[in-house]
């Protein structure tokens, strides 16, 4: 009798096994999303891959137009205690302070050399925007690129002490590599500033620059000493947060995604724009029910709410009644952070 050794061996097992349960010996050979518990959340991920991939299912759809997009903050990695492009403003006001004495006296400045953040945080939406404008605008595209990449190269999380890029969120990561070994174009559609996500994006994701969407300042083109630049404004250009999503999916992919992943009320209306297309699709919302591991924060089912990615009880509520699927970090990932692997 022949004895068969090594790999040969072991694929041969595997087969034996699929046939015995009648598992598809892809599935099989490898243990696809390793950083998933074996919960309904990865079977539904599972099994919409298959039938969108199989020429012989109804549900097919053609490599060309397997579009995925994903939400960056509270998605892709974590956004307590704070936004990491907050973090990131934070830190640039107290860099510029010296430069600009009327910050001693002018919000949310000086709350910030103050280390008020609860001030911070108090000054809402319009007192985001105006520390974005005051801390991105005024220099180069290449400027503003090479100040990211720097402060990236050495901040670190407050909470877990590790680099920012690898406080991604290790499942999803896994998630973004097995859907492009089946024939999807991942992008990223998020709130968060186009051009401090795009440096980091390919480490963190392999997503490249050119596959994230996001919320944007006006920019304009002079010359320089004899060099051309392009010159960040202090005005805002486009906001790709709610309605904003399907828009910004709209003007700059030019389809509509048949997968879509998300994790506040800021994404509601992304998944909308994919539940609205024909065929079939597949659209998902991570819930922080972590503390212990990450964060928890709703306020849907009771947790507390958050000024950074809530997740409100009416979202909990249309996901539930429209079939869209919640994954609860604390059941359905076996290990939360890239860092951890």
């Amino acid at each position: 009798m022949m004895k068969w050794t090594g790999k040969l061996a072991l694929s041969l097992r595997l087969m034996a096994i699929a046939a015995i349960f009648a598992i598809p010996a892809t599935v099989a050979a490898q243990d696809v999303l390793p950083s998933w518990n074996n919960t309904a959340a990865k079977q539904a991920i599972i099994d919409f891959v298959a039938k969108v991939t199989d020429e012989n299912s109804p549900h097919f759809v053609p490599v060309e137009d397997r579009i995925a997009t994903f939400d960056n903050d509270g998605t892709l990695w974590t956004e307590h205690p704070m936004y990491t492009q907050l973090s990131f403003a934070l830190d640039r006001v107290k860099v510029l302070a010296p430069g600009k004495p009327e910050w001693q006296t002018q919000q949310p400045f000086q709350a910030i050399l103050a280390n008020d953040l609860k001030a911070v945080a108090a000054a809402g939406e319009k007192g985001l925007a105006q520390l974005i404008m005051a801390t991105h605008a005024g220099i180069t595209t290449t400027e503003f690129e090479a100040i990211v990449q720097d402060w990236f190269a050495t901040a670190k999380h407050p909470r877990f002490q590790q680099p920012y890029t690898q406080c991604t969120f290790l499942p999803m990561v896994e998630l973004l590599e097995y859907l492009r070994a089946n024939g999807f174009k991942t992008f990223i559609v998020s709130g968060g500033g186009i051009e401090f996500m795009r440096p980091i994006t390919l480490g963190a994701y392999g997503i490249p620059a050119e596959q994230v969407v996001g919320s944007s300042i006006k920019t304009k083109f002079e010359m320089q000493d004899g060099k051309a630049v392009l010159l960040r404004l202090p005005e805002i250009d486009f906001i790709d947060d709610h309605e904003g999503k399907p828009v910004g999916i709209n003007r700059f992919i030019g389809k509509r995604p048949i997968a879509s992943f998300g994790n506040s009320g800021g994404d509601r209306e992304m998944l909308q724009w994919a539940d609205a297309g024909e065929g079939l699709s597949l659209k998902m919302l991570v819930f922080h029910n972590d503390a212990e591991r990450e964060y928890a924060y709703g306020p849907a089912d009771g947790l507390p709410d958050t000024k950074f990615g809530a997740f409100p009880q009416d979202l909990m509520d249309e996901a539930k009644q429209k079939g869209w699927v919640v994954i609860r970090m604390k059941e359905d990932w076996k290990t939360i952070f890239t860092f951890e692997k």
